[in-house]
């Protein structure tokens, strides 16, 4: 299979780290090739173009993303700790590496329609797993019964996204990490003064 290929990781992993410096529009696959250490000809037997070169970098890293997630929730029993779990990863998993949070944050963003539907095919699992931790709050009586489970998902989806989205707009200026038990608080107490 060539995705458990050496060459097939190294074009994504050099693909991240082209986009994230000279943006969607500007990373020639050339640049790519010579980032991964291959020849030019050689990406094109691993992909069809630079659009797939994208998806696929999404597929991929997000896939992995996602994974890590669904099984430190599923570890979890109870339905603060695992929402505290998976923002606490989501943000640690972009920390670590900038540049594919610049790739997610800020390039994926200026895609074609095509491309977005793609992506939004691989969110799925991860939007996915923020409704099964609603519904089981919901079941548990820990999260009110009558929520919009929709909305509340883009809420939650949405927080998340737009404080990693403000770290790179920022340079990564402030410690990402460290706003998970916020953002938690936020999202599970809402904006109610504590009694």
């Amino acid at each position: 299979m060539k995705k458990n290929r050496p060459k097939y990781k190294a074009i994504i992993d050099g693909a991240v780290q082209v986009i994230a410096e000279n943006g969607y529009h500007a990373s020639q696959v050339s640049k790519i090739a010579k980032k991964a250490g291959v020849a030019d000809g050689t990406i094109y037997l691993y992909f069809k173009n630079k659009e797939d070169i994208l998806v696929s970098v999404f597929r991929e890293k997000m896939g992995q993303f996602i994974q890590k997630i669904a099984d430190a929730t599923h570890k979890e029993k109870d339905i603060q700790k695992k929402l505290l779990t998976l923002i606490r990863l989501h943000f640690e998993q972009l920390a670590v590496d900038h540049h594919l949070a610049i790739v997610t944050q800020l390039e994926l963003r200026q895609s074609d329609p095509k491309i977005r539907q793609q992506i939004n095919n691989v969110l799925k699992d991860y939007l996915d797993i923020i409704d099964m931790i609603l519904k089981e709050g919901m079941e548990q009586h820990v999260i009110r019964r009558d929520l919009n489970i929709p909305l509340m998902r883009q809420m939650i989806f949405g927080t998340i996204d737009e404080t990693v989205t403000n770290w790179v707009m920022k340079n990564q200026k402030f410690d990402l990490v460290s706003l998970a038990p916020d953002v938690h608080d936020l999202l599970m107490n809402g904006l109610s003064p504590s009694e």
